[in-house]
């Protein structure tokens, strides 16, 4: 984004160009209408607004119990009994 940059006394504005979508034209449009308001004066104050009034959002990870529900001391066991049960099946497939 190019910009100007213009001191009007102590504070600094900025020119640039901006281009809106049909819902945040709509939008600065109705703030004109209703308050009476430039569109220069109505897309700042939807701005300051939007960044004064949004609340800091806190991302929450779900949290599980710890509590093991499986007994976990014969899975190797398993998974290779189960494994062999395949080959043996594959075998006898003539695969």
């Amino acid at each position: 984004m190019t910009a100007r940059h213009q001191n009007h006394g102590r504070i600094r504005t900025m020119r640039t160009t901006v281009t809106l979508d049909p819902r945040a034209q709509q939008i600065l449009h109705e703030r004109m209408e209703a308050k009476g308001i430039s569109f220069k004066k109505a897309l700042n104050d939807a701005i300051i607004d939007s960044a004064e009034n949004q609340e800091e959002y806190v991302f929450k990870t779900p949290t599980f119990s710890s509590e093991i529900l499986v007994d976990l001391t014969h899975v190797n066991a398993l998974l290779g009994d189960l494994e062999d049960e395949a080959i043996l099946q594959k075998m006898r497939a003539g695969k």
